[in-house]
């Protein structure tokens, strides 16, 4: 299951960070990386951009880079 798939207000774990080099960079620069928690704060209307909250503060992400995040 993808970070994508995840409803608002449902917390995750990350199980694995996919895709090529630099956005594997780019999301771990972020702080998503294997084992943090993220809870899915908001959806835009049309599914994008996606809010999420990590690590105390809160983050915009678009549903591609939603969909290279595994969570369990």
């Amino acid at each position: 299951m993808t970070l994508k798939e995840i409803g608002v207000n449902h917390t995750c774990i990350v199980s694995k960070v996919v895709g090529d080099k630099a956005i594997k960079k780019r999301l771990m620069d972020m702080g998503i990386i294997k084992g943090v928690s993220i809870k899915v704060v908001k959806i835009a209307p049309l599914g994008d951009p996606i809010q999420i909250e990590l690590k105390g503060y809160e983050l915009t992400i678009r549903k591609e880079e939603a969909d290279k995040i595994i969570v369990g």
